[in-house]
């Protein structure tokens, strides 16, 4: 078994074993944005459940423009106040030998309305309201120097991470947030340094992981997740992707995780478009169902050229299927996300054999019968059973912060009204508190 092999990054740091907790947002500060006791609680959970590597949700590096009302923020300097928590979610994550890493993100042109009624992104190219009920701000393309002040703050918020104890950072650059969104084509139109060739294109993350390195010095893990293609006509593509990768691959990384989508078009949902316009959903190829991981095959091309580790995440279930990924050389780590919103000790039994695979609840958790479920002839039906199966997984993660074990009997019907419900909330709350502040 290669799963519980210890792995020794570039940087010189030694992770126990090939399992890492992918990011997954969690929502739960605030409207202050600081971390608070329920980030000590739900990190000091998943470090028990054995993980090697747990990734936090996306910290963001700018209260006007982040991903979700909860959301962390680390801007500018921080009061005694925020060290302190910071710091105290810190120790909670690294229990049990965990290595405990800060995503740090900007959520760009996919800020929520209710949020910031503008955004800002590379170019002006709006986000369509998504499902009919997602609305975005309208965005400003960023000005030089408004992207040079953009990357002093991942440097700033790197810096702050290993001071408050976290162990490594990584950056967000999927799923459509600020920095995957330079590198697309379809929404970079850019005619500067920052735009057009993929050189220029990945100018930005380059010039960010180059300032944080400097900065951090050269045995802090740094990390970057990014799309293995945005699954989107003119979008930035899986060829991209390893142009991507190579030029990656010539910085100071040490950890490379690939993901793919965007929240037009999220693949790891089998989602193809969350527009109701175009709404259809993927039926993954049989090689992927066979294979687990929805992004393993894109994973093979882009390790050719990588002598960096690489993460997959995305779709792994069983023991049998992540050790043959391993062993295939396929990756170097197995990340998991939802199985650990359900399942928190599963890391733990699949390595002591006591499980050898985690639970299917994407196969099992939808709305009703027939018309209502995930084999809907109607694709809307299809596709907001998935949509709301991520809701699902975000009343177990608030659960587990509060202390609390996991329902695993909770209905999507129930999940899903109970997160817009208090999202609405919460989101009037915080544009409140930073208005007042303002």
């Amino acid at each position: 078994m290669k799963i519980d092999k210890t792995l020794q990054l570039p940087c010189g740091v030694e992770i126990k074993n090939r399992f890492l907790k992918s990011a997954m947002t969690e929502g739960i500060a605030n409207s202050d944005a600081l971390s608070n006791e329920r980030h000590v609680k739900l990190y000091e959970r998943w470090a028990k459940g054995g993980t090697g590597i747990s990734i936090t949700g996306n910290v963001q590096i700018d209260h006007r423009y982040i991903e979700r009302a909860g959301n962390v923020v680390i801007e500018g300097t921080q009061t005694n106040e925020s060290l302190a928590a910071l710091a105290n979610w810190s120790q909670a994550g690294k229990q049990n030998n965990t290595q405990l890493w800060m995503q740090l993100s900007h959520a760009g042109r996919q800020t929520p309305f209710s949020i910031n009624k503008k955004s800002v992104a590379p170019s002006v190219k709006r986000m369509p309201t998504l499902g009919g009920v997602l609305k975005f701000g309208v965005p400003e393309e960023l000005s030089h120097t408004q992207i040079l002040d953009i990357i002093d703050r991942f440097i700033n918020a790197a810096e702050i991470a290993k001071q408050t104890g976290f162990t490594g950072v990584q950056l967000h650059s999927a799923h459509g947030y600020l920095l995957s969104e330079f590198l697309s084509p379809n929404i970079n139109n850019r005619t500067d340094q920052w735009g057009g060739s993929i050189e220029n294109r990945s100018r930005l993350l380059i010039s960010i992981i180059d300032g944080i390195r400097a900065r951090v010095g050269n045995s802090f893990p740094i990390s970057i997740k990014l799309n293995s293609s945005d699954f989107q006509k003119g979008g930035f593509t899986h060829e991209e992707s390893i142009e991507v990768a190579k030029l990656l691959n010539l910085t100071s990384l040490d950890l490379l995780e690939i993901s793919g989508g965007t929240y037009e078009n999220f693949a790891a949902l089998e989602i193809d478009s969350f527009n109701l316009k175009k709404m259809k959903t993927i039926k993954p190829q049989r090689s992927t169902v066979v294979r687990e991981a929805y992004f393993l095959k894109y994973a093979e091309e882009i390790k050719k050229f990588l002598s960096i580790p690489l993460a997959v995440t995305g779709g792994f279930r069983t023991i049998d299927g992540m050790n043959s990924a391993l062993n295939s050389g396929a990756c170097d780590v197995i990340g998991l996300g939802r199985p650990l919103c359900s399942e928190p000790e599963i890391i733990n039994e699949l390595i002591s054999g006591e499980k050898k695979s985690a639970t299917l609840y994407e196969n099992i958790l939808q709305f009703g019968p027939w018309i209502f479920g995930l084999n809907s002839p109607i694709a809307l039906m299809r596709s907001n059973n998935k949509a709301a199966q991520v809701y699902w997984c975000y009343r177990q993660i608030l659960k587990m912060a509060n202390g609390e074990e996991v329902n695993n009997k909770l209905s999507l019907t129930k999940a899903l009204f109970d997160h817009f419900r208090e999202d609405s909330a919460n989101s009037k709350k915080y544009q409140e508190y930073w208005s007042d502040l303002n």
